[in-house]
């Protein structure tokens, strides 16, 4: 496998096999939804458009970025998230970076939305695919993250190299600006037990698939290959 680590900026073409990574917290929160049952996510362009999806559908759960606010029914936390119950429910995701940079490969053959969370299951996905050239789309910080970069960096070291320890990738993104800012309450709408839930290796054993519905890109779980 040939991958290649681009910001979101940096993508100029569209690409066969997209990974978008996002791992705090936009993908750590999405596979936290499915984990509470939820059957789908649609990630809406802007906070205008995850408004006015809820005010059509009003049994749909909106989330965002940063502190609450009127519309939305909770924020992007994984802490916060674990104690919903989200059986059968679509959520309405907007955040800066991830959903952004899922809906600009979305043109892509296969769009898998990644986190430490989903790793395991994405690596087998990604084995079973085959591609020869995959695109890990580094969201944060403009692809300079380096909570994005370890995990993007542990799932394509992985592919091919199925005895790649996580120990060095989980410590980059321990150590990394956004883990501090969450951890010292720098960024809004946080749980004090954030950081620690997205480096929670292999939590989840689905990948999750990003696919365009009518006119809405919608993330699902994708079981990963034995």
């Amino acid at each position: 496998m040939d991958p290649r680590f681009l910001g979101i900026a940096e993508l100029t073409e569209v690409p066969s096999v997209a990974v978008v990574v996002d791992v705090m917290r936009a993908f750590t929160v999405a596979a936290w939804a499915f984990g509470q049952g939820a059957e789908k996510i649609v990630l809406a362009e802007s906070l205008d458009e995850a408004l006015a999806l809820k005010e059509r559908h009003p049994d749909w759960v909106a989330l965002k970025d940063g502190p609450p606010a009127p519309g939305f029914d909770t924020v992007n936390s994984p802490g916060l998230l674990r104690s919903l119950d989200l059986a059968g429910r679509t959520v309405v995701q907007k955040t800066t970076a991830g959903t952004v940079g899922a809906l600009a490969v979305r043109e892509a053959s296969l769009v898998l939305c990644a986190s430490f969370v989903v790793a395991e299951a994405t690596v087998r996905l990604l084995r079973a695919r085959g591609s020869d050239s995959v695109t890990f789309v580094v969201t944060g910080e403009d692809g300079r993250a380096d909570e994005d970069l370890a995990c993007a960096h542990y799932i394509a070291r992985r592919v091919t190299d199925p005895g790649t320890d996580a120990t060095e990738f989980l410590r980059r993104a321990a150590e990394s600006r956004a883990a501090t800012e969450l951890a010292e309450g720098v960024r809004k709408g946080v749980h004090a037990d954030d950081v620690a839930l997205c480096l929670e290796l292999d939590r989840f054993p689905f990948a999750m698939a990003a696919t365009q519905e009518d006119s809405l890109m919608v993330l699902r779980p994708h079981a990963a290959p034995a």
